[in-house]
This record gives structure tokens, sequence and C-alpha cells, in this order.
């Protein structure tokens, strides 16, 4: 292999591992389901797409062969990995609003504001389908 290739594979690599390393710190030591879904959707998500195409890299060089393999589980990581993320944000959110939400190993979640500061969430009022305040 050319030596501009094992730089690449080197430092492709070592960046994926420490966003991996990283997002998966960022998981287990972040107190709240908000601030931990950082780790797995960002940081590890890049580390991931690093150290794949450190793969592309190195299967090319040594064999000179071009896979798609890693392509596509890179595209498909970086579909899924938004979605996911989203879809436990909303359930958060719900299970906030509803008053179900436990406190877990990292304490409990922050509370938004009476005005309503987040996106997505809405405070419950009375009279509406999904209200829990009419209980």
């Amino acid at each position: 292999m050319s030596i501009i290739a094992d730089i690449t594979i080197v430092v492709l690599v070592l960046l994926g591992a420490g966003f991996a390393l990283i997002g998966s710190w960022g998981l287990v030591r972040l107190p709240s389901t908000m601030e931990r879904l950082h780790g797995p959707t960002k940081a590890t998500t890049l580390g991931l797409g690093a150290l794949l195409l450190a793969s592309i890299i190195y299967f090319q060089a040594r064999l000179g062969v071009w896979t798609v393999h890693e392509l596509l589980i890179s595209l498909f990581l970086f579909i899924t990995a938004p979605i996911s993320a989203n879809m436990i944000a909303k359930v958060h959110l719900h299970r906030l609003r509803t008053g179900r939400e436990t406190d877990g190993i990292a304490g409990p979640p922050p509370r938004p504001s009476e005005e309503g500061d987040w996106a997505s969430f809405e405070a419950p009022r009375q009279g509406t389908p999904a209200s829990t305040a009419d209980n």
C-alpha cells in the first residue's frame, strides 16, 4: 500500500474510534434522556462513518476492489439514526406531558418552563382528547 493510503486509514480509524468513544461515553454520562440522545446519534454515527470510510480505503488499496457494503451500511446508519432519535425524543416528551416519566439512574429529567419553551412540547389542556388533566 502507498504511504498516503496508510496515513489516511490511520487517521480515519483514530478519528472514528475517538468519536465512537466520546459518543458512547456521552450516552452513559449525560444526565437526561434528551441529552443522552446526542451521544449515539451524533458522535457515534460520525465515528462509525469514519471507520467505514477507512475500511473502503483499506480494501481498495490492499486488494484493488471497490466494495459497496460499507457505503450501504453508512447510508443505512445516516438515515436511521436521526429518525430513531426523533422517535425517542417524541416518546420522552409524551411521557413528560402525561406524567408517566420515571426517574432513571441519571436523575429526574429537566422540566420545561410554563411558557412551553420546547418545540414539540405543549402542556395538556382540559377538554382536549390527549389531556390527562380531566382525570
